[in-house]
């Protein structure tokens, strides 16, 4: 059996079963428990499964990873994102940019522009930013949260609806298969919706790793975007639903 094909069949039983122990699909699957631990790693990598003692079993969606391990996942396909966006937003242009290790990276590559002003409830794409001496970066009040440095809650929700600026730059946790942007904090749900409500472009920041990622709490949908960039093909539900809503697509190979 091809890897890849294997990979899917063990998402679908651990999909169906809620745990699979490795000595359980080794036995499916006809082959060494070393080859389905290799699997589980490189799955969990992916946020397709989450990695257990002894087994695999259906990723949370309750519980985000952690900052210091999102900033480091697919760091080159952020890169080319960050890269692909900032090539469509022109000099002097205003914008929100919301919570997520994927616009920090696309901070960085606005780097290169002038004149830029930014609004922002995430204090790293603000102290990136603010190294620029053309840019006027604003910083949303609200708490902070200590795990990642994002800005939440209803003060930051009535910061937010004071403005409106050209582009939205969103980042999200997940993806449903029925378009439905997903994340793991209500507080953080409400700012990015009113960031979204008050911006005349949305640009979606989605490595290939969020479609189909489970959390929680629905955010939108994808066809509220102006523009989708991502680093590989859609899956084609959801590029019906692009070409439905006509949002556009930037695949970053």
């Amino acid at each position: 059996m091809a890897q890849e094909t294997r990979h899917k069949q063990i998402i679908e039983l651990v999909a169906e079963r809620g745990f699979v122990t490795i000595d359980d699909m080794a036995q499916h699957f006809q082959v060494t428990p070393q080859t389905i631990r290799r699997d589980i790693n490189y799955l969990d990598q992916e946020k397709q499964l989450q990695r257990y003692h002894g087994g695999a079993g259906i990723p949370s969606s309750t519980l985000n990873t952690a900052y210091s391990d999102r900033k480091i996942q697919n760091l080159e396909e952020k890169k080319r994102i960050g890269e692909a966006i900032a090539s469509k937003i022109p000099d002097h242009s205003s914008m929100f940019i919301n919570i997520g290790t994927t616009t920090e990276t696309i901070a960085k590559a606005l780097l290169k522009h002038r004149g830029l002003t930014v609004i922002t409830n995430n204090l790293h794409v603000a102290s990136i930013m603010s190294s620029k001496e053309d840019f006027n970066v604003i910083i949303a009040g609200g708490a902070v949260r200590n795990r990642d440095g994002g800005i939440i809650g209803e003060a930051t929700v009535d910061f937010v609806k004071q403005f409106k600026v050209d582009f939205a730059l969103i980042g999200i946790s997940g993806i449903d298969d029925d378009g439905e942007l997903l994340d793991f904090d209500y507080q953080e749900v409400r700012v990015a919706q009113a960031i979204i409500e008050n911006a005349r472009q949305v640009f979606l920041a989605a490595d290939h790793s969020k479609f189909g990622r489970n959390a929680m709490i629905r955010l939108g949908n994808i066809s509220q975007a102006s523009h989708l960039f991502t680093s590989q093909t859609p899956p084609s539900n959801i590029s019906e639903i692009l070409s439905e809503h006509g949002v556009e697509l930037t695949v970053t190979h």
